[in-house]
């Protein structure tokens, strides 16, 4: 992935260019601007809108990887299948752009979103869920853990979909079985991984930071509602699982769901996969949930 990342934009900008006329009636392109810099933003419209919830996405690719335009199709998938409306991030990637850019885009969208919407293109968004895949669970955790330690408003609820929590992936060093069973066979690699992180932390001696590696944070306390959904058969399913028990035991409102079967990426594959069904059906529920912690009156 070190020496090939420019390769895959280019293959999935060309699959985006192949899917993505379908979806062109579907949502409008606007940005967010903060401290001189405007942050792409693709805004996704469901046909029959169920839910007030806007939910702020941040798409997978290792940091190193995908687009709002290669993630059109999925986006698309999530606005229908939730019935919110969906806001696509297009932060920056590196290694043009290695940690923090990218996690900064995130972070100043968000602030957008919660404080003054209109400047992001929305009209409203009284309850915000942050949505992340992989690499942008990643950034949607990070995200939260940045607002409480600003004193801001967080997010309503967040969805970390198979996120990537710790720095190791080391089949030999990691803490995590699942890094050993499913780092070589399967969807993701350990050497991807590890490549990924390479990239988007050049220093290694940042990769142990929270806002690379959210286990290693002394202080979870604070964040919002919180849905980890793992896939079995991913080499990061127990460290998400990880994730969403240190959630939890620092006094949070959390759900984890393991889809059984499941491969690393499936929040991408086609309507009619299990594992999406499967995963949109506990989304629904989380989303309609009402919050066992009420704030004080």
């Amino acid at each position: 992935m070190r020496e090939d990342y420019g390769k895959v934009r280019r293959v999935q900008q060309r699959l985006a260019a192949l899917t993505g006329p379908r979806y062109r009636t579907a949502y409008r392109q606007t940005v967010a601007e903060v401290a001189g810099r405007a942050v792409p933003v693709r805004v996704f419209q469901p046909n029959r809108k169920r839910r007030d919830d806007v939910l702020l996405f941040f798409h997978g690719g290792g940091w190193v990887t995908g687009d709002i335009e290669s993630y059109t199709p999925a986006s698309a998938t999530m606005a229908e299948l939730t019935g919110c409306v969906v806001a696509s991030v297009d932060y920056r990637l590196a290694p043009e752009y290695p940690f923090p850019a990218g996690l900064q885009d995130c972070y100043n969208v968000t602030r957008i979103l919660l404080e003054e919407p209109h400047r992001a293109g929305i009209e409203s968004a009284e309850k915000v869920v942050l949505v992340g895949d992989s690499a942008g669970a990643n950034l949607a955790a990070a995200v939260s853990l940045m607002l409480r330690d600003e004193g801001l408003r967080t997010a309503d609820r967040q969805v970390l979909l198979y996120p990537v929590t710790h720095w190791d992936h080391d089949p030999k060093t990691s803490p995590f079985a699942s890094v050993r069973h499913h780092g070589e066979a399967y969807r993701l690699t350990n050497t991807e991984v590890q490549d990924y992180l390479d990239l988007y932390v050049p220093d290694p001696s940042q990769r142990r930071n929270p806002l690379v590696a959210p286990l290693m944070a002394t202080d979870l306390s604070g964040q919002p509602a919180s849905l980890v959904i793992t896939a079995e058969l991913d080499l990061l399913c127990d460290e998400g699982e990880e994730y969403g028990r240190a959630l939890r035991a620092a006094g949070n409102e959390v759900r984890i769901h393991r889809v059984d079967g499941a491969l690393h990426g499936f929040i991408a594959l086609p309507r009619f996969s299990r594992s999406l069904r499967e995963a949109y059906e506990v989304i629904n529920d989380f989303l309609d949930e009402v919050p066992s912690q009420q704030e004080p009156a």
